[in-house]
């Protein structure tokens, strides 16, 4: 069980990754869509009406819930920077590999469904004298929140193997100073 971390950690990073992809998906599922609507007064005036702005708040969530994840591991493992130092080897270098690409991908899934969201909440308004038939509503394209989702997930597998090997250095240092202190039998004087 030395070097696994803490099965409460374990559970609330996935558990909070699990909840952004959640979101993401619903997102992705619930984005707007417009229909080009003809103004009554002004023929030649068309506006676009679109049916649900819930994507937004769905892709809005979904960068709160994995920003709270990747925070509580954060501030469990003090950013790795701070705290207990990590021992040489390879659950150090492990450490390091997944630390970087957790925040990779942590990047990359937040760039998604943030801009997802924020893409899904600008709607077009009024577009005066369209004589083009094939003019369409802006909307959100598809896969961005899947796109989004995809990194939440690959983001959550590297917290947990980054999570386990950090432990892993972290315990490892403390028992090699453990035994470097019992080693130590020297007829230091008091200060």
């Amino acid at each position: 069980m030395e070097g696994k971390g803490s099965t409460l950690v374990h559970i609330v990073v996935i558990a909070l990754s699990l909840t952004a992809f959640g979101f993401a998906i619903a997102a992705e599922r619930r984005r707007s869509t417009g229909t080009i609507v003809t103004d009554h007064i002004n023929a030649n005036t068309t506006y676009c009406v679109y049916d649900s702005d819930i994507a937004t708040g769905y892709g809005v969530g979904s960068f709160l819930f994995l920003l709270s994840a990747q925070s509580v591991l954060m501030a469990v493992t003090k950013c790795m920077c701070f705290g207990k130092p990590l021992a040489p080897g390879g659950s150090r270098a492990w450490s390091i590999i997944y630390f970087s690409g957790s925040w990779l991908t942590f990047l990359i899934a937040e760039s998604c469904v943030i801009a997802g969201a924020a893409k899904n909440a600008y709607h077009t308004k009024y577009r005066d004298a369209v004589y083009a038939h094939n003019w369409t509503c802006e909307s959100l394209r598809k896969g961005v929140f899947i796109a989004g989702a995809f990194f939440v997930v690959f983001t959550m597998i590297l917290n947990v193997y980054y999570y386990m090997y950090f432990t892993k250095a972290t315990s490892q240092a403390a028992r090699k100073a453990a035994t470097k202190a019992g080693d130590n039998v020297g007829m230091a004087g008091y200060a």
